[in-house]
């Protein structure tokens, strides 16, 4: 049997498992179900589901690959660095659980963007919701596309399999299992996913330590001789300078968990602020170390890679005239050329290219799936609850009966399915990777005015009264942000990385602080 139709079969196996999951968790399911689990979650399976949510497919594939990445300059490779942003969300979700988890308990929330409404107006509420569904939609297909691109090249493509019908499939099998019971089924299978995707993580490297014939002490010291280890980068204008790396992180986990409705929606749903505490912390730990192993697992890839024919290399070619060169890492083919797997093709090609035995391919495409279907279903789901709660007002909908509501729910997760897959289409026809990352770039804006108005919100007591002043602000914001990256990346040798979040954030409270209203009052939040 063909070995792409054998991992097909495990694939297909996998899912049913899913389904055979949703059918059980989703009897007598409601929309509150949907929306919040019931608050019946139990606190340990979040924060292990969340693993899964928060590293996603991406990470899967492109951490591993950065260790290795040839960059130049005094630290030459990627290395560690990466870890550097970990911190930061480590030390980020000690914020979110002491100050934003106590508050969205205290309100017994649905939708977090509830809080905006509350505490401004309607405007405000509406605006964080589309701030958010925007931004997921963007950076769930784009992070979809990825690994979907990856299946496509390193699988289904040799099998004749178009890639609308991978997306589309895919999308299917995501929307059949979330569909009826929506958080309540997605913190059970995120669970599973998550085990699924650390079993891969680890089945990799041990594998290639025996293969290696290492030990984890050999391996990390030849991994220290090819600078691949180190964890600090100190110059000051790179994007991953040390400090502004650990801020920026610390600063993305506090928009982009605690301000994000799917990953704030998964700690509501469980039964009181104690245990969703415990939850956020024991996963915040957790990371720290999954992290490391994903990063030890990049630099073994390239040992095991380098021991069996890979090497670096360059490719020059002309670009308007220009000669550019382009850093390379792969194995050689008949005609002596290097077939660049460098940075995110590296896992896959390895895996699902014969360089790996048949059951360690099935132990990655397994995992890879398990990446991807914590952050794409959380994502699908949020956004319905989101729209479904902040824009539609469902749940305070008094003329529609139960069962009304639900068909409603059902029909806004049907369309936003269908809107997922124009978009990854979309991105399909770009067929750039610097183009989508560019697009989950412009995604990670839509946090900023997130961060600006609730630090507005929970910091101050002013109130907004003017009309449109959020909006203008919360669209200026990002705006004025985008220029001065622009100006200062065209006229510096400064780069402005991770901490873009903390200027867009800050330009927003600013520009609230100019609108405010002189009056104040007594709000939730005191």
């Amino acid at each position: 049997m063909n070995p792409g139709t054998i991992l097909l079969l495990f694939v297909f196996a996998y899912f049913i498992g899913l389904l055979v999951i949703s059918y059980f968790t989703s009897r007598n399911s409601d929309n509150q179900s949907f929306f919040i689990g019931n608050k019946k979650s139990k606190w340990w399976l979040v924060a292990f589901g969340m693993i899964g949510t928060s590293l996603s497919g991406v990470t899967f594939i492109s951490v591993p690959g950065t260790v290795g990445k040839f960059l130049g300059g005094e630290n030459p490779f990627g290395g560690f660095e990466y870890y550097m942003m970990v911190i930061g969300f480590f030390i980020g979700y000690f914020i979110v659980a002491g100050i934003l988890l106590p508050l969205y308990y205290k309100m017994n929330l649905t939708s977090i963007y509830t809080y905006l409404g509350k505490r401004f107006n309607v405007e405000a509420h509406k605006i964080g919701s589309v701030f958010f569904i925007i931004s997921r939609a963007i950076g769930a297909t784009a992070r979809l596309y990825l690994v979907v691109n990856i299946l496509q090249i390193f699988l289904l493509e040799n099998l004749g399999v178009p890639f609308w019908v991978t997306a589309f499939v895919l999308l299917l099998m995501i929307l059949l299992y979330t569909f009826e019971g929506g958080v309540k089924t997605i913190v059970i299978t995120d669970t599973l996913q998550t085990s699924f995707m650390i079993i891969s993580l680890f089945a990799c490297i041990v594998y290639i330590l025996s293969n290696l014939n290492l030990s984890f002490g050999e391996a990390f010291t030849i991994l220290e001789q090819k600078q691949y280890t180190h964890f600090i980068n100190t110059d000051v204008n790179s994007k991953t300078f040390f400090l502004k790396t650990i801020l920026g992180g610390m600063f993305i986990t506090i928009a982009m968990t605690g301000l994000d409705q799917e990953m704030m929606q998964k700690n509501i749903s469980v039964d009181n602020l104690k245990n969703s505490k415990k939850n956020m912390l024991t996963f915040a730990g957790t990371l720290l170390f999954v992290n490391l192993a994903f990063l030890f697992l990049g630099g073994l890839l390239y040992l095991f890679a380098m021991q069996h024919g890979a090497d670096y290399g360059q490719i020059s070619t002309m670009v308007d005239g220009k000669e550019v060169i382009t850093n390379t890492f792969g194995f050689k083919d008949s005609a002596g050329q290097i077939k660049n797997i460098m940075g995110d093709d590296l896992f896959p090609a390895l895996s699902l290219q014969g360089h790996f035995p048949m059951a360690l391919s099935v132990i990655f495409i397994i995992g890879l799936i398990s990446a991807l279907f914590p952050s794409a279903d959380g994502a699908l789901t949020a956004v319905t609850s989101s729209y479904c709660v902040d824009l539609l007002n469902l749940n305070e909908d008094q003329q529609k009966t139960e069962k009304q509501k639900k068909h409603l729910r059902m029909k806004v997760h049907l369309t936003f399915t269908v809107i997922f897959f124009v978009l990854i289409m979309v991105f399909k026809a770009i067929n750039d990777k610097s183009i989508v990352y560019l697009i989950m770039e412009i995604a990670g804006y839509t946090y900023g005015p997130l961060l600006g108005l609730f630090a507005f919100g929970i910091l101050t007591k002013y109130q907004i009264t003017k009309k449109y002043s959020i909006l203008a602000v919360t669209i200026l914001a990002p705006v004025v942000t985008y220029l001065i990256n622009y100006l200062v990346t065209n006229n510096t040798d400064y780069r402005i990385g991770v901490e873009l979040i903390i200027l867009n954030g800050f330009l927003t409270f600013i520009g609230l602080w100019l609108v405010r209203s002189k009056n104040v009052k007594n709000i939730v939040n005191t």
